[in-house]
């Protein structure tokens, strides 16, 4: 009689399984997520700020602010997870209309952290910290309705 219902109510036919029994177990209160993204955000905020700060370090600067800016993007990123979840975000993330800037978003993420440690070149870093920062206000703007637009518009009427 339970599946009846199920099916006629339009929830999942099917019964749920293993692991969805533990993450509607292991969800969180609506105040829980608020702290976890308050949290999160704002030490996402304090690397940004930390990475800032390191940047005038003779020698290491250039590195350690390109570690520790990427990490604050990251840590803010993931604190959006705590309002929606992780399913939904990365769904999200992934919509065609934010998909290019996501991918972006994410590749100078990485190509921030390789031009640090790896290749060692501090300028690449640099403009990929510059990319990193355009794309993530890019990718956030694309969450408020019209925002892209009129950005858009704000910056042809500047330039021509």
């Amino acid at each position: 009689m339970d599946k009846l219902k199920r099916v006629l109510s339009g929830r999942d036919a099917e019964e749920p399984s293993g692991l969805a029994e533990v993450i509607d177990a292991t969800s969180l209160g609506w105040g829980t997520r608020v702290k976890g993204f308050v949290a999160c955000f704002a030490i996402g905020c304090l690397c940004s700020i930390l990475g800032s700060c390191l940047l005038w370090i003779p020698k290491k600067g250039l590195v350690l602010f390109a570690v520790f800016y990427t990490l604050g993007n990251i840590a803010s990123i993931g604190s959006t997870m705590f309002l929606m979840g992780p399913m939904k975000q990365l769904k999200r993330m992934f919509e065609p209309t934010r998909l290019i800037a996501t991918i972006v978003m994410l590749l100078c993420l990485i190509l921030t952290l390789c031009s640090a440690f790896w290749w060692r070149k501090a300028g690449l870093a640099l403009l990929f910290c510059i990319l990193q920062f355009f794309a993530m206000a890019w990718y956030s703007i694309s969450f408020i309705p019209y925002a892209r637009d009129a950005v858009k518009k704000c910056v042809s009427v500047c330039l021509s």
